[in-house]
């Protein structure tokens, strides 16, 4: 038996203290049997300080008494530990309390050992623990080598030598590692001060914390404002959402726009199977409105909410945070010891931890309306979110998983639904009134933001098959001539403004135009719409690159023109021009074309130097030809 022992504490020395290794405690072992040799040390060493404790006499005594309790009980561990000293029998109970003051038989009974004590309720509630009656041993281990030096300078025992008495061959130290950090942050009376351990009369300041705990039961509002402010710290990382609207207290708080956004219920508003749950009522109402008015954009929202049985565990976790978080901001009040206000951290990051991870746990059900038809009713569809990520980066990645957020359109998929609704308005619909459709009826596809919309639009108008697959585009339709200017398909053109004016046309209405215009007698030298040179009377339009008759001496050899661009969208405005006008010029043979950009700007206020500065290495570095500021 004593190898046994030897060898468990060679295998996994860093769990043991360093003299447990030499060959001569497996020596005091054998001499020991069936003692363990830790009971020796702590009654010789610790004990034996006490006045009225007997060196001899009180070890004989004692040893008899927790001897005769385990031969009574049946006892069948190979040897005697400190975790194997029955401190719940009143014999034992007696000779280890006869020596120190009164008030240690209640503390025992509670945080020790005994029919209704703490570690008897935390070996029940963990399975793990409870096989080995694990936080019983390490709370026996822990009062048989701290009780005595309860007022000494050097308190407590490591929680090396409190593994050491506790762990039998076979059993893994780690599961009492596990037993000592849930007792040290649910007991009254169990100090802790780094790897020290120790038990005393004075309560410790987790009883202070439990009770506040207990008491913020009473403040739901505080809970809700610290919950608040944990999941607007969480959604900083908002995903593919635009925005994501944290604990609305109406519709009036989330606004009604274009773009994708998730909207995280109240702790009062749970989800469950049951139908009709406060999360799906709370949903609905904000989705049916915003403050007094019908909410337009529908298909923009999306909503996160809390499980009901999980709830309570992320609340308890929460009232814990802020009862430690309360202790110390009253420490100076509640005169707090270094080794308590440094108890009191320790728990508290601990309880914030807890916070951090039982928030995913508890909000992981996705709440999206969805409409197969636009005859059919809306219904709720619940989906159960998991992973690692903060909660709208966790519920973006599976509403794109589930095609139920989209973050890219092909213009296939844009002329299907065109075609699927309709959502054409005769042979036309303008580029604004689809970017709203998408927006506002669940049964489309529900898109990031507008984006994603004008991007299918460029791209369906540059393919080629455009008359089969997507559509073209025009910058208008002239109800009194019944044509559409500026009518392009199958050229690339720049995504289109969704607050700009700009049609989708159907593609057997484009292709009459098109097909009129180029066999329209026309000017020689004028361009057709579609890019392409004038046809000859009677044949086929020639390509661009086919070089012009010469030019009659009357025709113009010189342009210009001047052109005021706004200033907010000046990119746009330029790529019109570039697209409209310089390219017709440039493709002409032999034609040189200059553009110069002139910017004047008048200040009435004074440009700040900051301004100056930043505008005058900006107009070096891009090599203006002529810049300057002027006072006057």
């Amino acid at each position: 038996m004593a190898r046994a022992f030897a060898d468990l504490y060679r295998a996994q020395h860093q769990e043991f203290p360093p003299e447990c290794r030499d060959a001569d405690y497996e020596k005091r072992i054998r001499a020991a049997y069936p003692i363990h040799p830790e009971i020796f040390d702590r009654l010789y060493t610790d004990w034996s300080t006490l006045v009225k404790f007997q060196r001899t006499r009180g070890v004989l005594r004692l040893m008899a008494s927790v001897i005769h309790s385990l031969w009574e009980r049946g006892d069948r561990n190979p040897l005697i530990l400190p975790a194997n000293v029955s401190i719940d029998d009143p014999r034992v109970q007696f000779e280890l309390t006869r020596y120190l003051p009164d008030n240690w038989v209640p503390i025992i009974e509670k945080d020790v050992d005994g029919p209704n004590s703490l570690p008897l309720q935390i070996d029940g509630q963990a399975s793990n623990l409870g096989k080995f009656a694990a936080a019983r041993r390490v709370a026996r281990t822990v009062y048989l080598g701290s009780a005595p030096t309860a007022d000494a300078a050097q308190r407590g025992l490591e929680d090396r030598h409190i593994k050491l008495g506790c762990v039998l061959p076979g059993e893994s130290p780690a599961v009492f590692g596990d037993a000592l950090r849930r007792l040290a942050g649910a007991a009254t009376y169990l100090y802790q001060d780094g790897p020290r351990y120790w038990y005393s009369t004075q309560p410790t300041v987790t009883k202070l914390a439990e009770d506040r705990a207990e008491q913020l039961r009473r403040d739901p509002d505080k809970v809700g404002q610290e919950l608040a402010v944990r999941l607007r710290d969480n959604v900083r990382q908002s995903g593919d959402f635009s925005r994501v609207h944290v604990l609305p207290q109406s519709g009036q708080d989330v606004p009604d726009d274009l773009d994708a956004r998730l909207v995280v219920l109240g702790s009062d508003q749970p989800y469950s199977r049951e139908a009709d749950s406060p999360a799906q009522l709370a949903a609905k109402a904000l989705l049916d409105s915003r403050g007094n008015t019908p909410r337009l954009y529908r298909n923009s929202l999306v909503f996160l909410a809390a499980d009901r049985t999980r709830f309570q565990d992320l609340d308890e976790a929460v009232r814990r945070y802020l009862a430690w978080q309360s202790v110390l901001d009253e420490g100076e009040q509640l005169d707090l010891s270094p080794q308590q206000v440094r108890q009191a951290e320790t728990q508290k990051d601990a309880a914030s931890g807890a916070v951090s991870a039982r928030l995913p746990e508890t909000y992981q059900w996705l709440l999206v309306p969805v409409q197969s038809t636009p005859q059919a009713a809306m219904e709720w569809q619940a989906v159960r979110l998991s992973g690692q990520d903060a909660l709208a980066v966790r519920a973006s990645k599976k509403l794109k998983n589930e095609e139920l957020l989209i973050t890219a359109l092909g213009a296939t998929r844009l002329r299907m639904e065109l075609d699927r609704v309709p959502l054409w308005r005769g042979d036309h619909v303008s580029v604004k009134q689809i970017v709203e459709d998408f927006a506002r009826y669940p049964y489309l596809p529900r898109l990031k933001d507008s984006a994603v919309v004008l991007t299918a639009i460029r791209d369906g108008v540059g393919l080629l098959n455009w008359q089969q697959d997507a559509f073209a585009f025009a910058e208008d339709y002239d109800e009194q001539t019944q044509r559409y200017r500026g009518l392009r398909a199958g050229q690339m053109i720049t995504p289109p403004d969704a607050d700009a004016p700009g049609v989708l046309v159907k593609p057997e209405r484009a292709g009459q135009q098109l097909d009129a215009e180029s066999t329209k007698p026309v000017t020689p030298g004028e361009t057709q719409p579609n890019g392409q040179e004038p046809a000859v009377p009677g044949g086929e339009p020639g390509p661009k690159s086919t070089p012009p008759d010469p030019p009659a001496a009357n025709q113009p050899k010189r342009f210009h023109g001047t052109v005021s661009l706004d200033a907010a969208r000046v990119g746009r405005d330029a790529s019109q021009i570039a697209e409209e006008v310089i390219a017709h010029l440039a493709g002409l043979v032999g034609a040189k074309v200059t553009v110069t950009l002139e910017v004047a700007a008048e200040i009435p206020d004074g440009a700040p130097d900051h301004v100056v500065r930043t505008v005058t290495e900006n107009s070096r570095t891009l090599k203006f030809t002529s810049q300057g500021f002027e006072e006057e």
